[in-house]
């Protein structure tokens, strides 16, 4: 997926930056479910949100189009991983790790996406971009704070930190011929038959009964808000910025939750965390000016670099 050349599309930040505002907001109703069965609960989100997605689709006149080949190998990918696996390591991981910790290590998908977005993209990391998104991780743990942790703990961690990753990463061979909106159908149903699947097998079909009214008023919110509105909007930014600029806007997301913790607790966060808030829009400020990087040739120099002088052997291997 080719980014946006403009130097800085206001509005695909702003749908970035909502959609971040979105999964943020799942912080403060999402410890509802603690006790609910995790494959079914989520089965019936991502069912909801499909059904949801399509019937927008239809209104619209947005045509949802087939996938065909290795798309549903990528597609498949994004489910498996953003959806299903991310959800498992975070209820995995917290088993053994403090939540801090879980969300310290997805906190540094801005670095990962920043280096390796735009090399599948074919362009050459920006180096703003890259600082800004160190910037934006170290804001985004002093937000979240720390936490202790043993090693099966910090294995889920960077599980969760891939699966993170792979949700962006994932869309890219996709983006163009499907769009923010074809992405979003796809990978939320394929999430629903996949949890569905799991619910049937693991938790037993008489599972869903267990569901309480409060676990579906959450599921729903979930599904409306945190998968189909943020999914869409993710996306969108991502086809337009390109997932370097695009995952610095990840950073929003435990502002977010920071900022609506104090609405829905009343608490007040401690200084650490402003410094850390003021560190991301710092971050956030530095990195989303920046240009897409230079795109690369097929023989991977950058297109408007003149190509070196041989000076030798080339090296082995």
């Amino acid at each position: 997926m080719v980014p946006n050349e403009s130097k800085l599309p206001i509005r695909a930040v702003l749908r970035g930056a909502i959609g971040m505002v979105l999964v943020g907001s799942s912080v403060a109703v999402s410890f509802q479910l603690v006790t609910a069965p995790l494959f079914t609960a989520q089965a019936v989100r991502y069912l909801l949100a499909a059904v949801l997605l399509i019937g927008l689709c239809r209104v619209a006149g947005v045509r949802v189009l087939r996938p065909r080949g290795a798309e549903w190998a990528w597609l498949a990918g994004i489910a498996a991983t953003g959806l299903v696996v991310f959800n498992i390591a975070v209820v995995r991981g917290v088993a053994h790790a403090e939540p801090a910790v879980i969300a310290v290590a997805v906190a540094c998908a801005p670095v990962v996406l920043g280096v390796v977005g735009p090399l599948l993209e074919r362009r050459v990391p920006h180096g703003r971009v890259v600082a800004a998104a160190v910037v934006v991780t170290v804001g985004s743990v002093l937000v979240e704070g720390a936490g202790s942790s043993d090693t099966i703990g910090i294995a889920w961690a960077a599980v969760a930190l891939g699966c993170e990753c792979g949700f962006t990463l994932l869309a890219l061979p996709v983006l163009r011929r499907h769009g923010a909106w074809g992405v979003s159908v796809h990978a939320v149903w394929l999430g629903a038959t996949m949890f569905a699947a799991l619910g049937l097998v693991i938790e037993g079909p008489a599972t869903i009964t267990r569901l309480t009214w409060t676990d579906l008023a959450v599921v729903t919110f979930l599904a409306v808000f945190v998968t189909a509105a943020a999914f869409v909007l993710w996306y969108s930014a991502v086809a337009t910025l390109g997932s370097g600029r695009a995952g610095l806007l990840t950073g929003i997301a435990p502002v977010s939750a920071a900022l609506i913790g104090i609405a829905t607790t009343g608490l007040v966060p401690g200084p650490w965390v402003w410094v850390g808030v003021a560190i991301v829009v710092g971050g956030l400020a530095l990195g989303l000016s920046a240009r897409p990087g230079r795109r690369l040739t097929p023989r991977g120099r950058p297109a408007t670099a003149p190509a070196a002088a041989p000076v030798g052997p080339a090296p082995p291997g």
